[in-house]
C-alpha cells in the first residue's frame, strides 16, 4: 500500500514537472511586446487555481484518506498528526504566497466564522460576502485604498466542497452557524492585487 501511494506521488510530481516547463527562449520577445493582462483576468486565473488546488485536497486527499482510514484531517493538526482541514490548507497556503513578496495576497473569510480573524476586515469584504451569497457565480470586485496604495480585490463565492467542510463547521463549537450542506456558499475566498 505506501509503495503504490509512493509511486503515486512520483508520479504527480512527474506531471507537475512536466506542465510546468516551458522554453524560455522561445517566448522571449513575445512577452516583450504582448499586451498587459487586465487585472480582473488575473484575480479569475489565482482563483481557478486556488479553487483546483482546493477542491482536489478536500476530495483526494482528506476524503480520500479519511475513508480508507489512514489519516483524519483535525483543526489541531500539527499536534496530532493529522492533515490540515481544507480551511487550514487554503489559509497556510494563503500565508506563504504572502511571503513572496510581490504584493498578491489570498484569505478565506465568512459572515459566519468559527474564529474572529477569518471574518469580513472592511466593509468592502463584508458587502462582498453578502454579495456572492446571493449570486455565487459572480465575484464582487472593486478598487480598495490602504494608506497611498490602490489595490484590486475580488471575493469568490466559497462553496462546501466536501463533507467534511460541513462536518466542521455544523459540529465545531464556536461555529455560529450549523446548517451547511454540500454545495452551500460558506463564505469567500479574497484576492487581493496591488496596482501601483
Amino acid at each position: 500500500m505506501k509503495s503504490h501511494t509512493w509511486q503515486w506521488g512520483l508520479s504527480l510530481l512527474g506531471m507537475i514537472m512536466i506542465t510546468g516547463t516551458f522554453e524560455a527562449n522561445t517566448l522571449g520577445d513575445e512577452l516583450s511586446s504582448s499586451p498587459s493582462i487586465p487585472v480582473e483576468t488575473v484575480a479569475d486565473y489565482v482563483h481557478s487555481i486556488i479553487e483546483a488546488d482546493r477542491t482536489i485536497y478536500s476530495s483526494h486527499v482528506v476524503n480520500r484518506m479519511t475513508q480508507q482510514g489512514i489519516v483524519t484531517a483535525n483543526e489541531h493538526w500539527e499536534q496530532q498528526h493529522a492533515l490540515p482541514l481544507p480551511a487550514q490548507f487554503l489559509q497556510a497556503a494563503g500565508k506563504l504566497v504572502a511571503k513572496k513578496d510581490h504584493g498578491v495576497r489570498y484569505r478565506l473569510i465568512s459572515l459566519w466564522p468559527i474564529y474572529e480573524r477569518n471574518g469580513p476586515a472592511t466593509p468592502f469584504e463584508r458587502h462582498g460576502l453578502e454579495a456572492v451569497g446571493k449570486n455565487p457565480d459572480k465575484p464582487h470586485s472593486g478598487i480598495v485604498r490602504s494608506g497611498k496604495m490602490k489595490f484590486y480585490q475580488a471575493v469568490y463565492a466559497d462553496k462546501a466542497v466536501a463533507e467534511s467542510c460541513v462536518t466542521c463547521h455544523n459540529q465545531h463549537p464556536l461555529s455560529p452557524k450549523r446548517d451547511f450542506a454540500i454545495g452551500d456558499v460558506m463564505g469567500g475566498i479574497v484576492i487581493t492585487i496591488p496596482l501601483d
